[in-house]
């Protein structure tokens, strides 16, 4: 793949882990801090921005929200608040290969996925950090003290972990004696699939002839869905060039995952060009590696009841009554994701779990 203009060698190439997030709180307020890995919002729900214009942006990881009907009623007053602010609206661009389910409504984001995690963090008024890397958690006179790789330790009333189970495990300090070791095989036989995300971001003007705005691919085995980004938002503009993104299949992730981004984007864009002969040149590119995409879908149903509490570790704490509880049931059905979780009587307590998708349904090819 060449590229010609100087911004098109500005390659935008994101190495960190992509959910790793954790919610500290403290302080007699409830003072809220979100901190995460990335450079920015969203998680699974980024959205990146071409560095040559800002306005030309491409969604790299979940492309729409599906709401289902028990959402629809469960969910209500957040999908009213959403589509009153135009932060969502319905998904009427063509998507080939998509299959719907009865009652189920799709939506996009305007300004990208992203935007609605920034709604969110806004309304909560939470102080929110980037590039953290927690590496361990102990237990400091009744509160939690964090530690991470850069910066002093910094002390909590309570924890919430939402990243992978993996990086979970990977945590030192005392988070690590609360696990016992038949929970810890149990998170330990957690498995997830992983994906490959390559953006593509084209000069204003430029065309992309296809009929979609999405397709699903099922004969390649490195491509297994494309999105023309803007046309599928509906936000085309004569000023801004049009957004691409590919994601690739699961195999061919596994495959190259720990090959180099740059050797796996050229991969991708070889396939791409196979797929859509004559596709212009972009101007910038950005390659995603997901390496924790999805749970695989387990055999049957396996539970996780993971229960943290500091008074475990201390039982002349203040927390050492049975009500101080923080308790995670996740029940990892054959769908493959989270279906339940139980947060009881909160204070003084660590939650752990891999990131929950309980106010949206995330598309299923991610």
């Amino acid at each position: 793949m060449k590229h010609g203009s100087p911004c098109s060698r500005r390659r935008a190439e994101q190495r960190l882990p992509p959910h790793s997030c954790a919610l500290f709180e403290k302080g007699p307020h409830g003072d809220q801090i979100v901190s995460g890995l990335l450079p920015d919002h969203g998680g699974r729900m980024a959205t990146a921005r071409s560095p040559c214009n800002p306005q030309s942006t491409v969604d790299l990881g979940a492309q729409y929200i599906t709401r289902t009907p028990h959402y629809a009623k469960k969910h209500q007053s957040f999908y009213d608040e959403l589509l009153a602010h135009g932060i969502l609206k319905p998904l009427t661009s063509p998507i080939e290969g998509m299959v719907m389910k009865e009652g189920d409504c799709n939506f996009v984001a305007p300004q990208g996925l992203s935007s609605i995690v920034k709604h969110y963090l806004k309304e909560s008024g939470a102080e929110v950090s980037f590039r953290h890397r927690v590496t361990q958690i102990n237990l400091r006179n009744d509160k939690w003290e964090v530690s991470e790789e850069r910066g002093s330790p910094e002390r909590f009333d309570i924890v919430v972990l939402t990243m992978p189970v993996p990086q979970i495990l990977q945590l030192r300090g005392d988070i690590a004696n609360l696990i016992s070791e038949c929970q810890r095989q149990q998170l330990e036989s957690v498995r997830y699939s992983s994906r490959y995300a390559l953006g593509l971001f084209y000069e204003a003007g430029t065309k992309i002839d296809v009929p979609w705005a999405g397709q699903y691919i099922t004969s390649n085995p490195c491509t297994r869905f494309i999105s023309i980004d803007n046309k599928k938002r509906n936000i085309e503009s004569s000023e801004v060039g049009p957004s691409l993104v590919v994601h690739t299949t699961v195999p061919f992730a596994v495959t190259y995952l720990e090959h180099s981004t740059e050797d796996v984007q050229e991969l991708i864009y070889q396939q791409l060009e196979s797929i859509l002969p004559g596709l212009p040149q972009p101007v910038v590119t950005k390659c995603q590696k997901w390496r924790y995409s999805q749970l695989c879908p387990p055999q049957g149903v396996v539970q996780l009841n993971v229960i943290l509490n500091i008074c475990q570790l201390n039982q002349s704490s203040k927390f050492s009554t049975r009500e101080h509880y923080v308790d995670l049931r996740c029940s990892l059905e054959n769908t493959g994701s989270i279906n339940q979780a139980h947060m009881r009587q909160p204070g003084g307590g660590i939650l752990v779990g891999n990131f929950i998708h309980d106010t949206f349904i995330l598309p299923a090819h991610l």
